[in-house]
């Protein structure tokens, strides 16, 4: 924590100070705010549990840390608190489920086709800590965004935020499982906030039914190691040949099993002007993309979330999805034009894709039943 010293004031209302905290952070912008403790033992055990299975994969930064991860007050120590936001993100107009049936499209995940939220969020958790100096004083806090060993989902959970979901997502019955979260790690004694009493999947089954690679492996259970997300993303090789067709057009993450979600018909349109789509990648097609040279990509991804896999995992994975796309001249020639390319990743899913158009029988395997997402969001 910033090295301040807490406020030793008996005279806080901290039921009061509670309430504030919420009201301010709907002021900044976040779709809502909750306040938990530290206890995070249950979700150690889950955590334990799913490491031990191998599901995260090479995700090797899931397991180290110790258990401050768990622990709040082993990361930070001090902390008593954590206020934990929730800011809805799909933008008021983007194609949806719409594009993952024009195969000749490349799907982004919807939480990237604008800025990246880190910076965005963590300046409106800043601003909330400095509302809360100028009312009570100097006290200890730390502002996390997906930046540290931090359960944001089981933070967000005992906070009142949703639920887990079948999918492992956090489901909230306003927003289903399209927002962003935040935390303030704070050394202040607040009022806590009471989880969801139940869940409310009931019977449904429509996220495990819809996921592309089979993923959810059981209830609240995801094998990282299936998920498009994990491969598109945190995967730094090459990609199992098993799951490319699979992939169909998602070149950047997986929305699936969010979009099939009954919860989400109900997701507010954001306003946040940052997370409009740029560049046209709620429409840009495969050809398009894969012919970016290097330099246009590191311009056109400047302060997006896509930066992050670079420009190598970036050609990796547009080859799959043009491996599964109509073959055109188009799509052809822009594989045959990166036949030599200097990386040995990409030659390996360019020769790919070329040997699926070679093949005159090839299946489609585009499997998305996406008339129930298209039902969910216009």
């Amino acid at each position: 924590m910033p090295d301040t010293r807490s406020t030793s004031s008996s005279s806080l209302d901290y039921d009061a100070l509670a309430t504030d905290i919420k009201y301010w952070a709907r002021e900044l912008g976040f779709s809502d705010a909750g306040i938990t403790d530290v206890d995070l033992g249950e979700h150690e055990a889950y955590l334990a549990s799913w490491l031990a299975a191998g599901h995260h994969g090479t995700m090797d930064y899931m397991e180290k840390h110790g258990t401050k991860r768990t622990r709040p007050a082993e990361l930070i120590p001090g902390t008593l608190r954590i206020i934990s936001v929730r800011m809805d993100y799909l933008p008021p107009e983007v194609e949806t489920a719409r594009l993952l049936g024009q195969p000749d499209k490349a799907y982004v995940s919807r939480y990237a086709l604008g800025r990246d939220y880190h910076k965005l969020i963590r300046k409106r958790l800043d601003q909330l800590a400095r509302k809360l100096q100028q009312a009570i004083g100097p006290f200890g806090f730390r502002a996390f965004v997906d930046s540290a060993p931090v359960m944001e989902r089981a933070l967000a959970m005992k906070a009142g935020h949703g639920w887990f979901g079948k999918n492992a997502m956090l489901l909230n019955p306003k927003a289903g499982s399209l927002f962003f979260l935040g935390e303030l790690y704070t050394d202040l004694p607040l009022p806590v906030d009471r989880p969801f009493a139940t869940e409310h999947c009931g019977s449904c089954n429509q996220c495990r039914v819809a996921c592309p690679t089979g993923a959810i492996v059981d209830d609240k259970v995801v094998d990282a190691r299936k998920c498009i997300s994990y491969l598109t993303i945190e995967l730094h090789g090459a990609i199992p040949e098993h799951f490319r067709a699979a992939m169909g057009n998602r070149v950047f993450g997986c929305d699936d099993c969010q979009l099939v979600c009954p919860f989400t018909r109900f997701t507010r349109r954001s306003n946040e002007t940052d997370f409009t789509p740029r560049h046209a990648l709620d429409r840009a097609s495969l050809v398009e993309l894969f012919n970016w040279g290097e330099e246009e990509f590191l311009e056109k991804t400047a302060g997006s979330p896509i930066r992050r896999i670079g420009y190598e995992r970036w050609l990796r994975n547009l080859a799959v999805g043009l491996g599964n796309a109509p073959c055109s001249p188009q799509v052809i020639s822009a594989l045959k034009a990166r036949q030599a390319y200097p990386s040995a990743l990409v030659r390996e899913h360019v020769a790919w894709a070329l040997n699926r158009h070679r093949r005159t029988d090839m299946p489609v395997v585009f499997k998305s039943p996406m008339a129930a997402a298209q039902a969910t969001l216009p």
